[in-house]
């Protein structure tokens, strides 16, 4: 299997280096850290970000407290299909969308791949349908428009699967390679996952999605967040204990294994050492 890393959204939030650890300037950088992954089981996308109708109708698909909140930058370029075509690739060659959660900034473009099973949990997809997850931000972080059109869904249950580096895991999902899997990490939304992927080397990819948004949560003994980031993940979480408890998790076992490679969805440091993009 071949990954590609791509930014399927840029959020340009307000605060500099208070929010992204970074930035000079008044505003951070935040991406929406996505894999596309050649397989023999066609292409497989790992979350979408934004899509094409979240660009053409940002006020009817998305709420306007996170647009302007996040200051996100919609740009037709930075969507998942667009990424495909530059890559050579038709979007009828994407089978597959794994997605880690359905939030607005995730999900986005899962209506742009009409050919692509998706596959999440069951867990998730119960949440999000019912918009719940916390009475304000519930009913503005998930939108029903961004997959109403989506008819091949495979649900998985959360929690209760084969280990995998102390992890639960659900192994086997449906029509795809036994390399990829789903993590369950709850905490940011209850049916929240990361997802593992084994690369030819046998070293694993661990994309954890919104477990954590900065990388000096995990990889040390000590911890660091810009308080930016702090308050937007204690606005966003539904279960704290659950999601602090999944983050030390991942610390531990970014300390412990050399052989898993582990990065969240939003952090652009992370997306541009592992897309090849650092100077």
């Amino acid at each position: 299997m071949r990954v590609h890393h791509l930014n399927c959204g840029t959020c340009c939030p307000a605060g500099g280096r208070l929010f992204d650890g970074t930035s000079n300037g008044p505003l951070g950088h935040l991406v929406c850290h996505c894999l596309l992954i050649e397989s023999d089981a066609g292409l497989i996308l790992v979350d979408t970000g934004f899509g094409t109708r979240d660009i053409d109708h940002p006020h009817r698909r998305l709420s306007e407290f996170f647009l302007k909140l996040n200051n996100i930058q919609l740009r037709p370029e930075e969507t998942a299909i667009a990424q495909v075509r530059a890559l050579g690739f038709s979007p009828a060659d994407v089978r597959h969308i794994v997605v880690t959660h359905l939030d607005f900034d995730h999900a986005g473009g899962i209506e742009d791949f009409p050919n692509a099973t998706v596959h999440l949990t069951a867990r998730e997809k119960e949440v999000a349908d019912g918009r719940r997850g916390g009475t304000f931000v519930g009913t503005r972080r998930y939108r029903p428009a961004q997959w109403n059109d989506v008819s091949d869904w495979r649900l998985y249950p959360f929690g209760g699967g084969e280990p995998w580096m102390r992890f639960d895991a659900v192994r086997d999902l449906d029509g795809l390679p036994p390399e990829i899997l789903l993590v369950p990490l709850a905490g940011h939304t209850w049916g929240h996952s990361g997802v593992a992927v084994r690369e030819d080397d046998g070293n694993w990819l661990l994309h954890a999605a919104d477990a954590y948004f900065y990388r000096g949560e995990i990889g040390s003994e000590t911890y660091r967040c810009p308080p930016g980031l702090r308050g937007y993940q204690r606005l966003m979480e539904v279960d704290r204990t659950a999601r602090l408890s999944n983050q030390a998790r991942l610390r531990r076992l970014s300390l412990d294994r050399t052989d898993v490679r582990i990065f969240c969805a939003h952090d652009a440091v992370e997306f541009e050492l592992l897309a090849g993009k650092a100077s």
